[in-house]
Order: C-alpha cells, then structure tokens, then sequence
C-alpha cells in the first residue's frame, strides 16, 4: 500500500498535475489528496466530470494548454471512454494518464454489475490501444510505472493505463469547504423572430469579429468542415470524432490558460449528448469561456434527422447550471450583439443561436492531419 502523496508527488514531478475523472471508492484517496492540495494552495487540479468521456475530453484540453492530464475513473466507466480514447486522443496524439479501478478483479469479491468488466478490464484497454500496466501497490513501483507512461507520451504522444486493485492507496480524509450554491446566471432574450440564418453564415460573421487571440474549439462534424472551408486559422481545433466532447476540452485548455479567450463552437446533437458538460463548466466558473450553441434542431451531417432540440431551452439549462450569462438569438445582427456582450462580460457565457438547417453547398474537410492541427493549436497556446 503506497500514500497518495507519494504517488501524486512523483507524477507532478512529470508533468502530470491536472486531474479529471468520476469518483470510485478505491480512487478516494487520490482524489482526496488532489482536492485537499489545490485547497492548500498547490497547483495541482482536480475536475470531477459528469462522464468519464467528458474526463477525457477535458483532460485532453489541459494537454492543449500545456499541461499533463490524468483521467481517474472506475473501469465500469471505461465504456465511456471508448469513444474519446479513440476518437480523439488517437487521432489527435493527445497523450494522457488514465488511471482506473480493478472492480470486478477475478477472485476477489464484488458486486455482479462489475462481474464482466472485471474480467475485461485489461484487454478493453488494449483494445483501444492504451498500454497498460498495475497500478503500483509499493513505493518502489511508482517510478518505473510513470516512467513507462512518460516514455509512451514521448515516443508515440497517446495514453497510457493503469489498472489499480482495491486498497492499493491508504486511506485520505476529504477537508471540506463551504460550497455555496451558485445563483442563477442572467438570461438575455434577443431574438427577433425573423428569418433564421444558416450556420455557415453565422460563422462567417464570428469569423470578421472574434479577437485574433482567442483559442477556438469547433465540434464534430459540418460545423468543423465549414469553419476550416471558410478560413483555416491556427486558432482553430477542429474537433472530429468525440461527439459532445468540444465544451469539455474548451472547459481544460481554460483552466489551463485563463487569461486567453475560449470559444466553443457546439451542436445541438453534440450537446444533448452530453448535456452534463453543461454542469461542470458552470460549476467551474471560467471567467474566459463563451460557448456558441450553433442549434439548427437536426443531425446535419447524417442526413438531417431530427434532435430534440425543438423543445429544449439551452439558455434556462446554461443558466441554471451556474453560466454567468445565457443569451438567446435567432439572426446575425443578435448574434454578434450577443457575442459582443461575452466578450466584454465574465463569463462562462453561452449564446444559444436559433439557425436553419443545411450547409455550404461547397463544404470541404480539414486537409491538415488532426495530430498536426492539435499541435498547430497547442503552440497557438504558447506550448511547446
């Protein structure tokens, strides 16, 4: 049995000091640690997600912003993660430590929900191409193990596993401090119920306002492909794969760089899919996050089959989720009024844009691999 500390320590000493993931009981005294160290004052990190996919998402965001992700979550979790891992560390070569439990170990007790996973937990991650190794259980174990990561992180920039049996941390009290419960954030109605724009149009309108240093994240699918069509910038990260993980990694580059302006570009779908992102940035109060809901109530990229936005209300979700500010909009000139208004506020704010469906009759895809745009990205941040 090793102390949290110890562990912790000799990761920080890598690089590895941001963590994000979902709680499990053998993780407590990781977290714990983590938790009470940035209360110390440390500038060690903790975000607890509302998914583990969205831990990995954000987790990958720090690594934009120059620092070393650690994704602690319960293998139960793993099947959330399947899609991030692949689909956006792969193909982006955003390395990261994942760290989950060993629930379900064969031989050892549990309950029959972790039964199945138990059994797979190794192969899941091989499968997803993460090398993995035991989470150290002796002092001495620590530092091959994170060698090994850091030697993965450096050859090939993709994650790296550690499977952690059950009391293989000892025990870490959580010092509690007083959380009070965030007030809701004002809400601005500008909609002017007039013929909706199109989203390459409202893009092109960001586009001729947004400052030039400010850091851009643009979901998955045509919203990606017209933004890159309409001008390829290195401000931009155009985020294929991992569907409803663009506020997450905005959420982990601005924590990681907060005085740079970070706008999300997301989708209606994209959003819905996981809504609790939502919750976490408002919970983490980003001063210099401000999120476009790009909402055109359908599936764009697959044939446009509807979502169901129609009856969804994103600017109350925002916030009632502790946003600062929600705005409401449904043409170009609310639009840049709105964004105008973020700008200048403190944020987290998020511009819920009523826009109609289709796209660019000309539509392009990004000609810059995804690993050189992560790259192009990070050193737009200021990294390395």
């Amino acid at each position: 049995m090793i102390q949290a500390q110890t562990f912790i320590a000799a990761a920080a000493a890598r690089g590895l000091d941001f963590y994000s993931g979902v709680p499990c009981s053998f993780l407590t005294p990781l977290i714990n640690r983590v938790i009470n160290a940035s209360a110390e004052g440390s500038s060690l990190d903790y975000v607890g997600a509302a998914s583990e996919g969205e831990a990995v998402a954000i987790a990958s965001g720090a690594w934009l912003g120059g620092r070393g992700g650690v994704v602690i979550c319960q293998n139960s979790g793993l099947g959330n993660c399947i899609n991030p891992l692949t689909s956006l560390n792969a193909p982006f070569r955003i390395p990261l430590l994942l760290v989950t439990t060993w629930r379900g170990q064969p031989g050892v007790k549990d309950e029959p929900q972790h039964e199945l996973m138990g059994r797979i937990t190794q192969q899941m991650l091989s499968l997803c191409d993460v090398p993995n190794r035991p989470f150290p259980k002796h002092d001495a174990e620590i530092g091959p193990v994170l060698d090994a990561a850091c030697h993965r992180f450096g050859t090939d920039s993709l994650p790296f596993g550690l499977v952690m049996e059950q009391d293989s941390v000892a025990a870490e009290a959580l010092v509690r401090t007083q959380s009070n419960p965030l007030p809701a954030g004002e809400r601005i109605d500008l909609r002017r119920h007039a013929e909706r724009p199109g989203r390459a149009a409202t893009l092109e309108r960001l586009l001729a306002i947004i400052p030039d240093e400010a850091a851009v994240i643009a979901t998955t699918g045509k919203c990606g492909r017209e933004l890159f069509t309409l001008s390829d910038r290195s401000q931009h990260l155009y985020q294929v794969g991992s569907m409803g993980g663009a506020s997450g990694m905005a959420l982990g580059v601005a924590l990681t760089v907060p005085d740079r302006l970070v706008v999300v570009l997301d989708g209606d779908g994209a959003a819905l899919m996981k809504l609790g992102s939502l919750a976490t940035v408002g919970a983490r109060q980003p001063r210099n996050v401000v999120h476009v809901l790009l909402d055109n109530g359908v599936h764009d990229s697959t044939g446009g089959q509807d979502t169901v936005s129609a009856s969804v209300d994103f600017a109350a979700v925002a916030s009632a989720c502790g946003y600062r500010r929600a705005i409401s909009v449904d043409d170009l000139a609310g639009f840049e009024q709105a964004f105008g208004l973020a700008v200048a506020g403190s944020g987290p704010t998020l511009i819920h844009a009523r826009i109609m469906p289709g796209s660019m009759a000309v539509l392009g895809r990004p000609t810059i691999a995804p690993h050189e745009v992560a790259r192009r990205f990070r050193a737009f941040l200021g990294n390395p």
